[in-house]
């Protein structure tokens, strides 16, 4: 007789939340993902069915790529009809950078994936990673009437549910290593599991799961700062196959008005080069033309990030180049919000 309860995929990428420490020799080793009942007996308490799968290779998180995104989303398509939500264990130095681009190479997704990891291993006396994953597999599970709560790509992490292309990791030491400045936290786990659905993702379920694995990361990312100098930034526009360039720029997109600067810049763009302008702020929103250091690059064409992070920058970018879109058509997919990245 086939289960009624909900269907958990749980996906192990890699990373410290799968590591467990061998007493005898203190070293850290793999988690075997299959004893996961066993080892964390409270999961028993949460009314669904749990699988696993493991990358045959799992990798630090500090090795994320390209052909590591694909996997995971190949994985999420090939199970997307046996399961009712998806689990990504994963690194949390590149998690955002992972989550981000899954949202985009998920499109139509009407079901939830929630990236989560730890800061200390899951054998750890002072773990988080019970926390993090009991909780991120109870989000997952979350059903009203019969369908998923969540239908986005999320980031569970400290007692916080993010939309994932909404996320940057902070801190390197503190549990509460994650923050959403631009976007309202999706929930929040305290002695009740407070879920703010005004702020759910709401998709064309309507539509079929469309996976993108075509991603283009011919791209470059320039950090401005004072005292930047035209050899550099000529050296990145001459880098080969180049196709495109993210300017983390100061405040709300404010840049040097150095005539070599905008020079640059627009030679590139009559090349076919998309440039996007971004803040270095982790909160607030590019407003190209606000001020007259950014009216020089709106008028020359360069691409409005808007309040977008950088990961989900990069991560469109590549979705977006993949696509093979060129000109106006590019500019305007760009700066418009696809997966709920940007306001």
């Amino acid at each position: 007789m086939k289960s009624s309860k909900v269907k958990i995929l749980l996906i192990y990428t890699g990373g410290t939340i799968g590591m467990v420490k061998d007493f005898k020799t203190g070293a850290l080793k793999a988690f075997d993902f299959k004893t996961l009942l066993d080892q964390i007996p409270e999961l028993k308490l949460l009314d669904c069915d749990i699988d696993t799968v493991s990358f045959e290779e799992p990798i630090d998180s500090s090795n994320m790529n390209i052909d590591s995104w694909v996997q995971i989303a190949e994985l999420i398509e090939d199970q997307y009809d046996d399961f009712d939500g998806f689990v990504v264990l994963h690194g949390s130095d590149t998690m955002s950078y992972s989550a981000s681009a899954l949202s985009f190479m998920l499109e139509n997704l009407g079901k939830p994936v929630v990236f989560t990891g730890s800061q200390l291993p899951i054998g750890d006396l002072r773990t988080d990673a019970k926390e993090n994953l009991i909780t991120s597999i109870q989000v997952a599970s979350l059903q009203t009437k019969g369908k998923p709560v969540i239908q986005e790509v999320c980031l569970y992490f400290e007692y916080k549910l993010y939309r994932a292309n909404r996320t940057t990791k902070l801190n390197a030491e503190d549990f509460q290593a994650f923050s959403s400045f631009n976007y309202h936290d999706l929930a929040e786990s305290g002695v009740h599991l407070k879920v703010n659905y005004e702020y759910l993702f709401k998709p064309n379920t309507r539509k079929k799961l469309k996976v993108h694995k075509k991603l283009d990361n011919n791209i470059a990312l320039i950090k401005v700062y004072p005292g930047i100098t035209e050899a550099v930034i000529q050296s990145i526009f001459q880098t080969p196959n180049l196709k495109a360039v993210i300017i983390e720029s100061y405040g709300a997109g404010n840049c040097t008005t150095e005539s070599w600067f905008l020079n640059i810049l627009t030679e590139n763009i009559s090349k076919g080069i998309h440039i996007i302008n971004i803040t270095q702020c982790v909160g607030g929103s590019v407003m190209m033309g606000h001020y007259e250091t950014s009216s020089a690059l709106k008028n020359i064409g360069v691409i409005s990030g808007k309040d977008i992070t950088t990961e989900a920058a990069l991560g469109k970018l590549m979705f977006l180049l993949g696509k093979e879109i060129s000109g106006n058509r590019f500019k305007t997919m760009y700066e418009t919000p696809l997966r709920g990245e940007l306001s």
